[in-house]
């Protein structure tokens, strides 16, 4: 299942920094994002550039009301999530125009008008996620079941189905279920 290939890199990317920037558990444990220069180099190794500490911090407090529409959608409450995304739209002054770059052609980018890098970047993952929001494969969106895990993710897979974050956390489930009917 794909999009289609902006929104694809923009949603998969914005899965990446709620993962990577947001505190809570991940694979059964807790998760703290990184911090100083070891942030600076995951988002640097992110694409995401040379980010000032101010557009870090900027970005890790944006990837929060990020995570808020993957947590509204996995509630099934499609509202609020669409509420939170026209939230950063706004906030990031998010507008369409075509960019040419790196000899590839013409192509959409939703920066903000005079924001920040941070918010910049923002504005792009918030409008991927609002072209999946406004389609039939919202439901894509969501949060891992597993338990001690809240990573997000979409769903691409073909039958849309998938629960989990990744396959180590599916294994997990499928052990302990499997643990459980053997006692």
């Amino acid at each position: 299942m794909n999009f289609n290939s902006h929104t694809d890199l923009a949603v998969g990317l914005a899965v990446r920094t709620v993962n990577t920037l947001t505190p809570g558990e991940q694979r059964g444990r807790p998760y703290a994002p990184p911090e100083g220069k070891a942030r600076h180099d995951v988002l640097l190794e992110m694409g995401m550039g040379d980010l000032d500490d101010r557009d870090a911090s900027v970005l890790t407090e944006l990837a929060a009301e990020l995570r808020v529409v993957f947590a509204s959608v996995a509630e099934g409450d499609i509202d609020a999530a669409a509420h939170q995304i026209n939230h950063l739209l706004e906030v990031t002054r998010a507008r369409p125009h075509l960019n040419r770059h790196d000899d590839e052609p013409w192509h959409l980018h939703f920066h903000g008008t005079g924001g920040t890098v941070s918010a910049d970047w923002v504005a792009g993952l918030a409008t991927g996620l609002a072209v999946v929001l406004g389609s039939e494969f919202h439901e894509r969106l969501g949060v891992c079941t597993a338990p001690h895990c809240d990573r997000v993710y979409v769903d691409t897979s073909r039958n849309g189905t998938r629960r989990f974050c990744s396959t180590a956390c599916q294994n997990r489930v499928k052990t302990a279920a499997f643990r459980a009917r053997g006692r």
